[in-house]
């Protein structure tokens, strides 16, 4: 349990809740950017026991709850064809789509498996060769290794049956487009360990200089998100802004260049839409033109899908304030559930009207109800606000 307990003592944390009140003398504003981090606030009370001055804003980092509803409605366009085996995170099953959910699929007789590994797809490919089969690709950088080593092994194997309907978003374009939205409160980030873990953080600094705000690099553990706060307090209160690694245990300068080379070679940057958010230029990853046979999109000739967002949702508005920006697809989103701007970290889970009421994690009107890492889940399992009288 090393590395694991000794970063959950409740002495120190309350020594570093105090050295935190004793450094703020105003109100501070401070995004941590990872949906782990999230539900580590919330499930240990991180945000009770720092100063009433400090607000936790919760950001876009959950890759379920960013992935765009009309890649969900290409999945399970891919999902119900004959002779196609879909697999997928077990989170990404009962996230809605524009009518119906990959769970909704399976049981009305699609071949929707759950893996924990894009390598169990591969391994399945190799058993089922008479079968075509898909990994749903999601996620931010952490999880893009495993899921370009799998597609390059295919490649190798000469796996024709296999492809990948990938996802990827990217985390420093994100931080961008929140600090060039003209509704941003953020004053200071704590940018996510494991994410840096891969990519180190060399593309955070000039993030940091241009906006003059200060990115603390941070774990997941109690210890860990107390020291991201109070170093970014620390930063805020005189004036500073740079980035500093506070998960030195895990997170290099250089990162992970082994990883980064497989994701360079099997990955081209790319545009990419966020659930909630609008289309992000340059923040996404897709398969390189040598590795683009393994498109799923392409072999299964998705490119015009069209989607309607439910009428309970409000993901659609974007960055700039207004409504999200039309792709080849019609949005509406319902009125009902503002997932949307949970994501922007515009409000918080419980001031949603349906938080705890139309929406539970077993019926969910929007994807971050549904994820491990979602807000909304977070503040729902772990019993917040669910008496609390909700704003519309």
């Amino acid at each position: 349990m090393k590395y694991l307990m000794e970063f959950r003592d409740g002495e120190k944390a309350r020594r570093l809740a105090d050295e935190i009140r004793k450094q703020t003398t105003r109100k501070w504003a401070i995004m941590e950017v990872c949906g782990g981090q999230t539900h580590s606030i919330i499930r240990n009370g991180i945000d009770q026991i720092i100063p009433p001055e400090i607000e936790l804003i919760h950001g876009p980092g959950c890759p379920v709850c960013v992935t765009p509803l009309e890649m969900i409605d290409k999945a399970l366009d891919i999902a119900a064809r004959p002779n196609v085996t879909f697999c997928s995170f077990g989170d990404m099953l009962r996230v809605p789509g524009s009518q119906r959910d990959l769970l909704s699929v399976k049981s009305t007789g699609g071949d929707v498996r759950i893996v924990y590994s894009p390598l169990d797809a591969l391994r399945i490919a190799r058993n089922e060769p008479t079968r075509e089969i898909v990994f749903f690709a999601i996620g931010f950088e952490t999880t893009a290794p495993a899921n370009a080593m799998a597609v390059k092994l295919a490649k190798q194997q000469g796996l024709t049956n296999f492809s990948v309907l990938v996802s990827h978003v990217l985390v420093p374009p994100a931080i961008e487009a929140i600090m060039n939205s003209p509704s941003n409160r953020v004053q200071a980030f704590l940018a996510a360990g494991h994410v840096c873990s891969v990519m180190g953080y060399s593309q955070y600094p000039p993030l940091s200089d241009r906006y003059h705000i200060p990115i603390v690099i941070t774990g997941f553990e109690p210890l860990d998100i107390l020291d991201g706060i109070r170093r970014a307090v620390i930063q805020l209160e005189s004036k500073k802004a740079y980035v500093e690694n506070a998960f030195e245990r895990v997170v290099s300068l250089e990162g992970n260049k082994l990883a980064q080379q497989v994701i360079n070679e099997v990955f081209d940057v790319t545009d990419r839409s966020w659930r909630g958010i609008g289309l992000i230029p340059q923040s996404g990853w897709r398969l390189s033109h040598a590795y683009r046979d393994f498109d799923a999109e392409i072999r299964f000739n998705l490119s015009g899908v069209s989607t309607c967002e439910s009428t309970l949702c409000r993901n659609g508005e974007d960055l700039q304030g207004g409504a999200a920006r039309a792709e080849a697809h019609a949005t509406c989103e319902s009125t009902l559930c503002r997932s949307g701007e949970v994501l922007l970290g515009a409000i918080k889970p419980h001031e949603c009207p349906a938080f705890g009421k139309q929406c539970t994690p077993r019926t969910p009107l929007g994807a971050t109800m549904v994820s491990s890492e979602g807000a909304c889940a977070a503040y729902f399992n772990y019993g917040r606000f669910l008496n609390a009288e909700v704003t519309a």
